[in-house]
Order: C-alpha cells, then sequence, then structure tokens
C-alpha cells in the first residue's frame, strides 16, 4: 500500500505544487468498506471545495493512466487538513511558532502524557514549548502527536 501512497505521491506533487497548492499527505486506507485514495492539500488560504474540485480535476486523469491501484477499485478524495491538521512539515512548525499547541507522548513523561504550551522552537530532534513560563524541551522521536489549540 505505502508503494501505491509513494508513486501518487511522487508523480502528483509537481502537478499539485504546479495548481498553487502543498501536497501534505497522500494515504490509500479502507473506510467503510471501500480502497480510498486521499490526497490532503493546503494552501496560504483556507482550502474550500473548488479548491478540492480543481485538483480532483487534475489529477483524475492522470490517475487514470498511471492506473496505481493495478485497476483494483477506489475512492478519490482531496480534502484539506482542517484547523486542527497536526503538525507534521517545517512548514506546518513555522506557521504554528508563537502559538499554543498540544503535544501528545508515547510514554509518560514528568508523569504525564500531554503537554500544552506555546511553540517556542524546533529541530529535527527536538520541540521546545513554554508552559507555566518555563521551557520543555521534548524529543521528537517520544511525540505521538502535536497539534494546535484551536479555541471557540
Amino acid at each position: 500500500m505505502s508503494k501505491i501512497k509513494d508513486k501518487c505521491e511522487n508523480e502528483l506533487r509537481p502537478i499539485i505544487e504546479n495548481l498553487g497548492y502543498e501536497l501534505i499527505e497522500v494515504s490509500y486506507q479502507k473506510i467503510a468498506g471501500e480502497m480510498n485514495l486521499i490526497f490532503t492539500i493546503d494552501s496560504d488560504k483556507p482550502i474550500t471545495i473548488e479548491d478540492c474540485e480543481k485538483v480532483t480535476k487534475a489529477i483524475d486523469p492522470i490517475l487514470e493512466e498511471m492506473n496505481p491501484t493495478d485497476d483494483k477499485p477506489y475512492v478519490l478524495s482531496v480534502s484539506s487538513p482542517g484547523i486542527d491538521r497536526p503538525l507534521k512539515t517545517t512548514r506546518d512548525f513555522d506557521r504554528n511558532k508563537g502559538k499554543e499547541i498540544e503535544i501528545t507522548l508515547f510514554k509518560k513523561l514528568e508523569n504525564k502524557k500531554t503537554f500544552v504550551g506555546i511553540l517556542q522552537s524546533y529541530d529535527d530532534n527536538f520541540v521546545t514549548i513554554i508552559q507555566n513560563d518555563k521551557p520543555v524541551i521534548v524529543k521528537k522521536e517520544l511525540i505521538a502527536h502535536i497539534v494546535p489549540v484551536v479555541k471557540v
């Protein structure tokens, strides 16, 4: 399955980027009994249904020609990551620097699995947040999930 994902990502990233969007992720997974090929896109502006339709129309004929699933049926979806999307890319971290984020760990650190604070810095190995006016430095390998805190 990752072969399908990788092939689609490599072939279609330039096309999606030429349309003015960032390709965040490609996934190929079973949902409600059907295989789904899902392209998650983003841009500097909020993603609309029209944006998703534009990308779908651009990549659908290419996917037909590529035949990444070797004639196995699938549902094609193009969507936005949403406002609470996990931080995965450098761009995600840059966009959220100085903002409140929530870090969930695989195992407890200082008797806690969840930390909420202001994203101060990050690199390939560590994420630093400010929590209660104190820095909390977490190794990336311990992090299960990082998301922005969305207040309504």
